[in-house]
């Protein structure tokens, strides 16, 4: 059973009285019933030939709560349709008491309607937007980073040092005991990278093929729950190291990246291209980033309940099968919903905020929006043509692109009206690349 994110009474919330009346239901009950004899099956009866008595015994009861659902919800709709409410989630029906017979069975309907959708003001709100200017060094240091990518490594007797490859058997104890993922052999690691802890990467700074070494390790508070905070004793032997060979800036390197002819110069073209495209990309995220923010902050309206319920749940459900996707089992996870409640406040929000500020200032996606973003997108592949192509065959993408194009819609409206400050970038920060 899911719990609501909140607890108090929504000033969203509405009720209406839903009556059906008997005759009525007693009718469509008897025509369900009938029709349902026509088909059903029972042993000792040809098909169609079953008395209706025996069927309104054995599935009377079913008939009955099928109608009177049915019959309950469609009163329910007449009841919204006249009132012109916008119901925001499912209504909870609850049953009227009656005393005697009465000539129809009343509900209350619950439910929750959309609020008005409105907004503070925009004109104080601030948005930084990075400048940034890619440069040589820029390139340069792109070029480096697709040699490393494709580095060679050969054997050495030294000791190990930054950007040398390590591979190693190891075995780790937490008061005295193994615990799971502390061991492994014929472990690799790059040293420098930063995908191990970094007390495990320093411990092996200097160790040749041969060593072998025992340290201490305390880990992080931010760890695995298991683990956080413990100090384990790892047992490390070095069974090799192996220094990078970077492959020379020539033509079978351009070739490797795709270059045909091999030209040097039309490679360090296209790698700027590149970079030029992604910091353009990482640009708009950031705006994007500050002004998704700076509206949701702005939000003057009531959130339904129901919508806040759903979102957290949905969040949950993602984040289980996530874990789930990394081995880890239902009854090992517990997610409490106020994990997810304020990210699931600040979705909700933005989806009716941005849904609404579509609608009032037209800002759905055009057409020739949409094929501009995707050709964009295309001109990264080696065949655009046949991307292009791919995105209009899949109904899926196209909706994926559609949506971000109706975001950069708004965020170019909301633009106008907040105050905008460029502000001088390096393209290190910008790319997150910057070390220390």
């Amino acid at each position: 059973m899911q719990q609501a994110v909140e607890t108090k009474p929504s000033p969203l919330e509405r009720q209406l009285k839903v009556a059906v009346p008997v005759a009525q239901l007693e009718a469509d009950i008897a025509a369900r019933i009938k029709h349902l004899a026509r088909t059903v099956k029972m042993q000792g009866f040809r098909p169609g030939k079953v008395p209706i008595r025996m069927v309104e015994r054995h599935y009377g009861f079913q008939v009955r709560q099928e109608a009177l659902t049915e019959s309950v919800q469609r009163s329910f709709a007449e009841a919204v349709r006249s009132n012109n409410y916008r119901v925001a989630g499912l209504p909870r029906f609850e049953p009227v008491p009656q005393e005697g017979e009465a000539e129809a069975v009343e509900f209350q309907a619950v439910f929750e309607v959309y609020p008005e959708i409105t907004h503070g003001e925009l004109a104080g709100l601030r948005v930084e937007r990075p400048v940034t200017a890619v440069t040589d060094a820029d390139v340069d240091a792109t070029v480096l980073t697709l040699r490393k990518q494709r580095a060679r490594y050969e054997r050495v007797a030294r000791g190990a040092g930054d950007g040398d490859l390590v591979n190693i058997d190891f075995e780790g104890r937490v008061d005295g005991e193994p615990f799971d993922g502390g061991a492994a052999k014929n472990f690799t690691v790059v040293l420098g990278e930063g995908r191990m802890l970094p007390g495990f990467e320093a411990a092996l700074a200097g160790l040749a093929e041969g060593a072998d070494k025992t340290f201490p390790l305390t880990f992080p508070e931010d760890y695995a729950e298991h683990l956080r905070g413990k100090t384990a004793e790892f047992t490390v032997k070095v069974n090799q190291v192996a220094e990078p060979r970077l492959p020379e800036v020539d033509a079978d390197f351009a070739r490797a990246l795709g270059v045909e002819d091999g030209d040097v110069s039309r490679m360090r073209s296209e790698i700027r291209q590149n970079v030029e495209r992604e910091v353009k990309k990482r640009v708009q995220s950031r705006v994007k980033d500050q002004v998704m923010a700076g509206l949701a902050a702005a939000a003057t309206f009531e959130l339904p309940h129901a919508l806040l319920d759903a979102e957290t749940g949905r969040m949950a459900e993602a984040a289980l099968a996530d874990l789930k996707g990394r081995g880890m089992t239902a009854k090992d996870v517990q997610l409490p919903r106020e994990l997810f409640a304020d990210r699931a406040r600040h979705r909700v929000t933005l989806g009716l905020l941005l849904a609404e500020l579509v609608r009032r200032h037209d800002l759905a996606p055009r057409p020739e929006q949409v094929r501009k973003v995707i050709e964009e997108h295309a001109d990264s592949f080696e065949q655009p043509a046949e991307m292009v192509r791919w995105f209009y065959g899949q109904p899926e993408r196209m909706a994926e692109v559609e949506a971000l194009v109706m975001e950069d819609n708004v965020v170019e409206w909301a633009l106008g009206r907040m105050k905008v400050e460029d502000v001088p970038t390096a393209f290190e920060d910008l790319m997150g690349t910057r070390k220390g």
